[in-house]
């Protein structure tokens, strides 16, 4: 790999691990739904004239329906849940948690592609270490962990997975610049009632920073150094950041906002790794290009 595809990829590993100390940050004093329409306000408006300068637009018309499922499934409503969530959850245990989007993406396209999707003994036994580490990371710190909030993370995770099924099999010829572009800014629509009025008195600095982060860094400028990564060194491995933004999330968690190392996370992240890498590995084209048409972006 280049120099240029090695630095592209510790940016996007950086950058899609950052979003979940970031949202811990700003939903100390916005409500979800406001962190959700100020993320990708700005998002939209430098997004929409870009993918409009290059036509990127005009071809998602004849698809809108599938857009606007893609986009509830996607970001919509992961993002909110993620949010609430967070309000309860450290963002450690948020990543790790979203980390078992890969092994519920293998369980989701066997049930949809049966006939082209096996599960494989290896698959099989990744799915078993993933979910044991799930298990270990919620079991272990049970004491300090919020099981409403554990389950508000299932809908980020499950419609992590469904996105790209979607992406693959309705919107794979259209380009995904336009695809985001309109996401982005469908969301910013939906939440602007919600979000304008319930608008907080006042807004720290930290909790602005955080909010431009997520918009300018972690969604407008994510995809395009993502969109830059695929084409320097291949789907294939640009896929591979999915494995460690779990591991930034902890890091920065730990460093920046003080959250305890616990033995969950020692038990549960090597085995959600592991699982993960086991379960994805040796996939067939469809997944790969599944995986590849939009990685879960928190």
């Amino acid at each position: 790999m280049s120099r240029r595809g090695w630095l592209l990829f510790i940016a996007m590993s950086v950058i899609w691990g950052t979003p979940y100390l970031l949202i811990r940050v700003a939903v100390r004093e916005l409500s979800p739904a406001t962190l959700v329409f100020a993320r990708t306000l700005p998002a939209a408006i430098l997004l929409i004239p870009l993918a409009a300068h290059r036509g990127h637009l005009r071809p998602l018309l004849r698809y809108w329906r599938w857009i606007v499922l893609y986009t509830a499934v996607e970001l919509a409503l992961p993002w909110l849940f993620l949010s609430e969530a967070e309000q309860r959850l450290t963002s450690s245990t948020a990543g790790l948690l979203i980390a078992t989007v890969p092994l519920i993406a293998v369980v989701l396209y066997r049930v949809v592609s049966p006939t082209t999707e096996r599960i494989t003994r290896r698959r099989f036994l990744g799915l078993i270490i993933g979910f044991a580490g799930v298990a270990a990371l919620v079991g272990i710190d049970l004491r300090g962990t919020d099981l409403v909030a554990v389950a508000e993370i299932a809908v980020p995770a499950v419609g992590y997975s469904i996105g790209p099924l979607i992406i693959s099999r309705r919107l794979s010829g259209l380009p995904s610049l336009g695809v985001v572009s309109a996401s982005v800014a469908l969301t910013a629509i939906v939440y602007a009632p919600v979000a304008l009025t319930h608008l907080p008195r006042h807004v720290s600095f930290e909790v602005v920073a955080a909010v431009a982060g997520l918009a300018f860094v972690c969604t407008a400028l994510a995809f395009l150094v993502f969109f830059a990564l695929i084409a320097e060194v291949g789907p294939a491995r640009s896929t591979v950041i999915t494995y460690l933004n779990p591991a930034v999330a902890v890091l920065l968690g730990v460093v920046l906002l003080g959250e305890s190392f616990t033995v969950g996370i020692a038990v549960g992240f090597p085995l959600i790794l592991v699982g993960s890498v086991l379960a994805t590995g040796s996939p067939t084209p469809a997944v790969v290009d599944e995986v590849v048409a939009d990685p879960p972006t928190p």
